[in-house]
């Protein structure tokens, strides 16, 4: 029961940074109406041990202050994204750098993926567009083409489609996946993400220790993926480490 409220504390703060503790209970038990008092008080306790939650001032509480996930969006990824917009204005468009995730990771890597995430029918097109630009550019790449062609390679672009409600965000005005979808993608997407699996439950722990996540955010997309049994082991097995 504990694991559950865990999952589901950071949806009671989505309307209001700070609750009573009257309020937060309510919520609760809303939730899970056979709780007793005394358990909700244990696991409030447990929570705030964990730095889950925050108690500032007597019978008032909040989320932790870790901070959010600001990746570096940086010139390169700039100038792709705009010029993907420009050229498709009307394509949902994301880009992300694979160099992120070494901050979570102990072993570093040192060649680096510019991924473009894009409308499914728009995949082909876009791809084309880049390698007629002289760009190293490969559209889904499988294991074969990964060892053959990108693994050694520098300054390569993967273009890939976007999962439809995918949780992304806008920093500098360029679309950018959130760290919860980095993290379920790390699940599913092997070679992408081939060095950092390796270390996924070291990159969880030190994903949920440095910044502020939501677990419910992770649980529909990993859904979304038809992945949410190995995220909810990954979750359980983050957590009771905390």
């Amino acid at each position: 029961m504990y694991s559950e409220i865990q999952h589901r504390i950071e949806d009671y703060f989505t309307k209001t940074n700070t609750l009573t503790k009257e309020e937060l209970v309510s919520k609760i038990l809303s939730d899970f109406p056979e709780l007793k008092l005394s358990t909700i008080n244990v696991y409030l306790s447990k929570l705030k041990k964990a730095k889950i939650i925050k108690n500032p001032s007597r019978g008032l509480y909040s989320l932790s202050n870790k901070n959010l996930y600001k990746p570096d969006v940086d010139t390169n990824l700039k100038r792709l994204y705009n010029k993907i917009k420009k050229e498709y204005p009307y394509t949902e468009v994301c880009v992300w750098n694979t160099k992120w995730l070494n901050e979570f990771m102990r072993h570093q890597i040192f060649r680096f993926y510019t991924v473009l995430e894009v409308d499914k029918e728009a995949t082909e097109a876009i791809f084309y567009v880049l390698k007629e630009e002289g760009r190293q550019v490969f559209l889904e790449p499988n294991a074969e083409i990964y060892n053959l062609y990108i693994t050694n390679n520098y300054d390569i672009v993967i273009v890939r489609p976007l999962i439809s409600e995918a949780p992304l965000s806008i920093l500098e005005n360029v679309t950018v996946p959130t760290l919860e979808k980095l993290l379920v993608d790390m699940t599913i997407d092997i070679e992408l993400f081939g060095p950092q699996r390796a270390e996924i439950e070291l990159i969880y722990q030190n994903a949920f220790q440095k910044y502020q996540l939501n677990i419910n955010k992770m649980n529909r997309y990993a859904l979304r993926r038809n992945r949410e049994n190995e995220v909810n082991r990954l979750l359980n097995l983050t957590l009771a480490k905390k």
